[in-house]
């Protein structure tokens, strides 16, 4: 080799070697390490007489409260599952299997919680549904006997969390009916099967895969559940972990290790779960293949009595999801007393929950009134509010992105070394976090990062004051590298070797063939990783909770805790409003972006071109009006 040739290799091999000393530095430093701190924490604490007992905190679990909070998660996982799978199953069989009059309507209800999740679409419900609700307001003055907290503690969380968390259904197992080849369908339809024997002998079978998939997310999504439990007075494992985490030893018998052993208990369940789908994704499942495959045809509904009753079904569950949404957009735009009184005032309409300020006048416990300035204000024109959206914008955008690069980096090393040790060790690496709940790793971090004496820091106290900003940051990233290494590793296969060849024979080295052939290729599919990342980061709350302090109140937390000062001293009067008004605000940012990835970013070329030009004779169509118009004046 010549002496040109190695220095054009110097470059790239400092960058290979940068790239391998980052990411080790990334897995040890910030994935590992603090997960094994936690983990020995346990068995680290003292006794009353100031002695080390490895087992004090496990005997605190057998002997104390604590055991509940496990239970109370089992519990609400377990029955989760089941509502879940059956609201799930049933609203994408009636929008994709079956022949329901107003699908189209039906499927836009029911992917609302698309666009709000999370804190928003419980407060959502809270507005509704609590002790001050609309429809609660309304059984009370209707029903004066009806309990004003019915809609708390488990009962409200299960409710809540079973419409939250149909969204994965809606993405994955509408997919998969989409998929199935309708030939299957129509040969047991003609050897005399009944509609639903086709869907329990025929469809399901072929379900399976997903349906279990989908069982296993919810479940350890009711297992790690923390806004909805927070909000609605459950007490479950995360909101424990959150609370002792804020708690000292003063206060309570250690603290830190009983959050240590509640965050380990969650990872042990989390690894057997996806222990168990791995194992089962490797066995064989049924397909619905045959030589010339069919598109799906929905399937009628013979019997006139299931007739009705499916429609009466969908429906109402139509309104369960739309109620919310339709009473939280209405509001937005209603005065501080028509929302305190939970009445709606047609008659007048505002724009302060959005912009602008108002004065607020108060009557003391004098007998005086006083006016409070600018009491009454907008989202875009509250400080506490503006600035919880710009920390999370700016916090989830640099998140988001650097989950990207990291994942982009390593696509491109996994693919060259993808029969190699090397390779293999990096995917599982990155595949790491999949293993640990979000609660696990953003409490490692708080109190492993929260002390001078981690040296690979800089000897950086990372939760003190605007540092806890980067811990914000690095927990964001490290939660989305899996999602971002499981869908860009996808658009990697897409990319034919021989442009590689071909641009590596025109004398192009790694670096430039990376970014002028294969970037450009996999580009579409890494804005919509960047999209989808910033969608979920940008209204999260439990890491949020986790790392709560001054400098790092997020916006899911300002909508969290506006309803808890409304009107204390006179301030915040019309923070219902604002709530509202930033739930809207959610739904309009979550929309969009989901709008450019499933709409727009999902069309393939034809469907492009088929879009463009409709938009080309849309424009001929409108010329040629004006323009016959323009001569019938010149003729006249």
């Amino acid at each position: 080799m010549s002496l040109n040739q190695e220095r054009k290799l110097q470059p790239e091999l400092i960058l290979r070697i940068f790239g391998v000393a980052f990411f080790a530095y990334l897995f040890f430093g910030f994935m590992l390490l603090p997960c094994l701190n936690t983990l020995t924490s346990i068995f680290n604490t003292k006794n009353a007489a100031g002695e080390r007992d490895a087992f004090a905190v496990i005997r605190f679990f057998l002997a104390g409260s604590m055991g509940k909070y496990v239970w109370n998660s089992l519990k609400l996982a377990v029955l989760l599952v089941i509502t879940v799978n059956v609201v799930g199953i049933s609203i994408v069989l009636l929008t994709e299997y079956f022949d329901i009059k107003g699908a189209k309507i039906l499927r836009m209800g029911y992917m609302t919680t698309m666009i709000y999740s999370g804190v928003a679409l419980v407060t959502g419900y809270m507005f509704l549904y609590a002790s001050d609700g609309i429809l609660t307001t309304a059984l009370k003055n209707s029903f004066p006997n009806v309990n004003p907290t019915w809609f708390s503690g488990f009962n409200a969380v299960l409710f809540t969390m079973t419409f939250a968390c149909t969204s994965n259904h809606m993405l994955f197992l509408r997919n998969a009916i989409r998929g199935l080849d309708y030939n299957t369908v129509e040969a047991a339809r003609n050897m005399g099967a009944k509609p639903f024997k086709v869907l329990w002998k025929v469809v399901f079978p072929t379900l399976i895969p997903t349906m279990f998939s989908l069982t296993v997310m919810t479940f350890i999504t009711g297992l790690c559940a923390m806004s909805a439990p927070t909000l609605l007075g459950y007490d479950s494992i995360n909101p424990e972990i959150v609370r002792l985490a804020g708690s000292s030893s003063a206060d309570e018998a250690f603290p830190q290790a009983r959050a240590a052993l509640l965050s380990i208990i969650l990872a042990m369940f989390t690894i057997v779960l996806l222990t168990v789908l791995s194992a089962y994704e490797r066995k064989g499942h049924y397909l619905s293949v045959s030589k010339t495959k069919a598109k799906l045809q929905k399937q009628k509904i013979t019997n006139p009595v299931w007739n009705v009753l499916a429609h009466i079904y969908a429906y109402v569950l139509f309104i369960i999801y739309m109620t919310p949404v339709v009473m939280i957009i209405i509001f937005s735009f209603q005065t501080y007393s028509a929302i305190r009184l939970k009445k709606l005032d047609l008659s007048h309409w505002t724009l302060v929950n959005y912009f602008g300020q108002e004065d607020y006048q108060y009557l003391t416990s004098r007998g005086k009134y006083k006016t409070r300035v600018g009491s009454i204000s907008g989202v875009f024109a509250n400080e506490a509010t503006l600035g919880g959206i710009k920390l999370s914008f700016i916090l989830s955008a640099l998140a988001a992105a650097l989950a990207c690069v990291v994942v982009v980096v390593a696509c491109n090393y996994i693919f060259k070394k993808r029969n190699k040790k090397t390779g293999i060790v990096l995917e599982y690496a990155l595949l790491f976090p999949w293993l640990l709940p979000t609660i696990l790793i953003c409490y490692s971090y708080r109190t492993y990062f929260n002390s001078n004496d981690v040296w690979y820091v800089g000897n950086q106290n990372l939760y003190y004051a605007q540092n806890v900003r980067f811990l914000i940051v690095m927990a964001y990233m490290v939660t989305k590298l899996p999602f971002s290494l499981r869908m860009i590793k996808a658009s990697f296969y897409s990319i034919d070797e021989e442009l590689e060849d071909a641009a590596r024979n025109l004398g192009a080295g790694g670096l430039r063939t990376f970014l002028k052939v294969k970037l450009p290729i996999i580009l579409p599919s890494v804005l919509a990783v960047f999209a989808l990342n910033f969608n979920a980061l940008f209204t999260e709350y439990d890491m949020s909770a986790t790392f709560a302090s001054t400098y790092g109140t997020s916006y899911a937390m300002v909508i969290q805790a506006m309803c808890a000062d409304e009107g204390l001293y006179g301030y915040n009067v019309n923070a219902s409003g604002r709530r509202c008004a930033s739930t809207v605000f959610i739904m309009i940012v979550s929309g969009i972006i989901l709008y450019l990835v499933y709409g727009v970013g999902a069309r393939d070329l034809g469907e492009r071109l088929e879009a463009r030009d409709r938009r080309r004779k849309r424009r001929e169509k409108i010329a040629s009006v004006f323009g016959g118009k323009k001569n019938a004046v010149k003729s006249a």
